[in-house]
């Protein structure tokens, strides 16, 4: 989690415990932020408001507990939905969320987790100019506290049989913010839909896993720093107890960003073809370069050497005048034909949508605007989790 999420949601489990959300009330929020529409005022959206109907599902209690080895599909495979947590009590992020649901929807359905009913009704309202199939998306009464549901959110994967299995692995709070409902995400998304639910009693995120989905695992060495005096042949039995696969590469991480995941570092295109981001004249260089020369030497569970591929990478800035902040274009979400790509309003943009194209020619590569979330670290991939199609 980083540190700048606190910054982008300051307030918002406090707020969201409170009895304010009326018509009139999350009117004038909208408006305040400049939210609404063009042809809206305060009233006229006050006046839709308190028509609206809207029909979001809420989880119930009842949770099916098994025990499975899964096996993690890749990005590439066939993915039924995408899960975000919309960024209520962060305005500026409302437009980047409403882009990814514009890009996903044509190819996937898109869980949009919200605090209370009365939102679904708000951000159907404000993002109606949008370009989003409304059909496929699917508001979840689900309140959470942060809005990087990568890290959080259930971790799907299929059983011998096909059938789907969320794995719950253990979510580390951080100690000076509120994250207590996140850990227990997995549990409440999975009973939607009635699937099982397998526990895993590590303490890994959704960030810092890419799988080829034929036997490959990539982390970054956090893994082992963060089960220590575990060894690493005892951290790879235990997630084999939980995950189908005969390979576990590790690499190096990211110099001074808090969560050392793998999707900041790298990116799998394809089984055998993984996007990593070039050295730069700054501290990352040799950790960049350390990574690129790693999977040159590496082959995948197949036996398939890697293609590498370097992506730009902007230079960073600080967050609060104090904090890095490392805007990569590995944090891209790949779903059914198409590549949600960050973009930050930098000339490095159209480099590295380029190297895509030519990287992945058989996917739409649609770029994201993420200047305001990656003042909290992270982008595309950071706040959003993919859920596979089972058998």
């Amino acid at each position: 989690m980083q540190p700048g999420a606190r910054l982008l949601s300051a307030g918002r489990a406090a707020l969201d415990e409170t009895e304010w959300i009326t018509p009139v009330q999350m009117a004038h929020y909208l408006t305040q932020w400049g939210l609404l529409p063009r042809d809206l005022n305060a009233q006229a959206a006050r006046r839709i408001l308190e028509n609206e109907t809207p029909p979001p599902v809420v989880p119930t209690d009842d949770v099916k507990t098994r025990s499975a080895r899964v096996r993690l599909p890749a990005q590439w495979e066939a993915m039924e939905a995408v899960i975000i947590a919309f960024p209520i009590w962060y305005p500026p992020l409302w437009q980047t969320h409403a882009a990814m649901m514009a890009a996903i929807t044509p190819a996937a359905r898109v869980d949009v987790l919200i605090p209370a009913p009365e939102w679904a009704g708000a951000i159907r309202l404000t993002l109606r100019e949008r370009e989003i199939l409304w059909d496929h998306v699917r508001f979840l009464v689900i309140p959470t506290d942060d809005i990087w549901v990568r890290d959080y959110g259930p971790i799907v994967g299929c059983d011998a049989n096909g059938t789907r299995v969320a794995v719950d692995a253990v979510y580390d709070p951080l100690e000076t913010y509120p994250q207590t409902r996140d850990d227990s995400l997995p549990t409440r998304w999975a009973s939607v839909d009635d699937m099982p639910v397998c526990a895993l009693d590590l303490h890994i995120e959704g960030g810092n896993i890419w799988s080829d989905g034929a036997g490959t695992l990539i982390m970054t060495q956090e893994v082992l720093e963060r089960h220590m005096p575990m060894t690493r042949d005892e951290i790879e039995r235990a997630l084999k107890g939980a995950f189908d696969f005969e390979k576990l590469i590790l690499t190096p991480y990211l110099w001074r960003e808090e969560t050392r995941h793998i999707d900041l570092l790298c990116k799998l295109a394809d089984a055998r073809t993984i996007l990593v981001g070039a050295p730069t004249p700054f501290k990352n260089a040799a950790r960049l370069r350390a990574t690129a020369e790693l999977f040159r030497r590496e082959s995948n569970a197949a036996g398939e050497r890697y293609r590498v591929i370097e992506l730009p990478m902007p230079a960073p800035y600080l967050n609060g005048l104090v904090y890095p902040v490392w805007r990569t274009y590995t944090n891209a979400l790949t779903v059914n034909g198409r590549v949600l790509m960050p973009v930050f309003g930098v000339p490095q943009d159209q480099e590295a949508l380029t190297i895509y194209q030519h990287a992945m020619p058989a996917h739409h590569i649609i770029p994201i605007p993420c200047a305001a979330a990656a003042n909290g670290g992270g982008t595309v991939h950071c706040l959003t989790k993919e859920v596979p199609r089972g058998a």
